[in-house]
């Protein structure tokens, strides 16, 4: 893609300091699009220069208006959001708290709720846009002991739906993307769950990876270039309301094979 043809347009993407985040930023940096990073967590070197880091927890409500505020004086105008941002909870249904519960259901779906309603003003005003919402595979099948993060993920893909419906006359396509095993520090932390054996870090990799058709799990970068997809008017402008399957293949597999 020619820079020059998206140097105008502004991307937000929360979860920005993360595995997916970080290769998003990235790939929408190089393509010419600034950046509206968003994360709890600092960033570090290498945010793009013409961006905008915002270093804030999107599961209190102020803080998104705030994020808000700032993006707007940043750009008058949004044309891709990306809710990347996600806290998952590895424990089984019976141990899970209800503190547990709702911080999870506050930043993977409250969260997302709220950036669309904030973000739709500037949509509006660049004539239309994208959503991209990062759900998971745990949204259509899932495993033991990660039942908030799975109710999360397929509220969240429910949602985009029902975005994608209300959204169409302001021009605003509403996709979601549903990485599967992907190398990140989130993945590394749920190998703890023991559903890929109780080896060492390397060993329950490779159990993973075998579970997957393609015979390895995903790179973050991967997942980015699934996302830019989604964003980009001009790849995918026939596609709302849709989920896209990125995970090496491994739920076309039957469980029982």
């Amino acid at each position: 893609m020619n820079p020059e043809s998206t140097s105008q347009k502004t991307v937000l993407i929360t979860g920005a300091a993360g595995g997916i985040g970080r290769a998003t930023v990235g790939l929408f940096a190089e393509s010419g699009w600034k950046v509206v990073g968003v994360d709890r967590a600092a960033f570090g070197d290498g945010f793009p220069a013409s961006g905008l880091f915002i270093q804030a927890d999107i599961s209190e409500p102020q803080n998104l208006e705030a994020i808000f505020q700032q993006t707007r004086a940043f750009s008058d105008r949004l044309d891709a959001l990306v809710n990347n941002a996600a806290v998952q909870v590895a424990k089984p249904l019976l141990e899970t708290s209800v503190e547990d519960w709702d911080a999870v259901m506050v930043s993977n779906l409250r969260a997302a709720f709220l950036a669309v309603k904030l973000a739709h003003p500037l949509f509006v005003t660049a004539g239309g846009g994208a959503i991209v919402n990062v759900s998971s595979v745990h949204a259509v099948a899932t495993s033991a002991n990660i039942a908030s993060y799975a109710a999360s993920k397929g509220g969240l893909l429910a949602l985009t739906r029902a975005m994608a419906i209300e959204f169409a006359r302001d021009n605003i396509r509403v996709n979601a993307i549903l990485p599967g095993a992907v190398d990140t520090p989130m993945l590394h932390a749920g190998l703890s769950r023991g559903h890929v054996g109780a080896g060492s870090l390397p060993e329950r990799l490779e159990n993973l990876a075998n579970k997957t058709v393609i015979g390895r799990v995903g790179k973050p970068a991967e997942i980015a270039h699934a996302i830019y997809f989604l964003a980009d008017a001009t790849q995918s402008s026939f596609m709302t309301g849709q989920a896209l399957i990125v995970d090496g293949g491994a739920t076309a597999r039957l469980s029982t094979e």
